[in-house]
């Protein structure tokens, strides 16, 4: 499902990792077009489904501490200003995919040039 490019500020209540926020209202935003790695007890790290994945576009990431240094460096990113979210669309899982920016800077962009992201294929 695609919607239209929708724009709006908005209240960020939670980081759930280094691509995944909660907003206030309760709303889950995954962040479009970039792949963090897992934390700690992820499902996709789980010996069966990293093999499953293994041979995919996007295997499992199962850095467990750059996962951390990406949830964190996430958090630090969306506490610097007014976040703004640019909805996509809406993946398998229910959430909502899109861009986020604060002060003018792309999340994903600032993730990946950290090191922390690297591109969805």
């Amino acid at each position: 499902m695609i919607f239209a490019l929708a724009y709006a500020a908005s209240c960020i209540a939670s980081v759930h990792d280094g691509d995944t926020v909660r907003l206030c209202s309760g709303e889950r935003i995954r962040i479009a077009n970039i792949d963090a790695p897992e934390l700690r007890g992820s499902e996709r790290c789980s010996r069966a489904r990293a093999q499953e994945l293994a041979d995919t576009k996007n295997p499992a990431w199962c850095d467990f501490y750059r996962g951390m240094l990406a949830r964190d460096a996430l958090s630090s990113f969306m506490a610097s200003g007014k976040p703004r979210i640019w909805r996509l669309g809406t993946d398998r899982y229910g959430r909502t995919l899109a861009r986020i920016s604060v002060n003018g800077l792309d999340a994903g962009r600032y993730l990946i040039s950290q090191g922390l992201a690297r591109r969805w294929k």
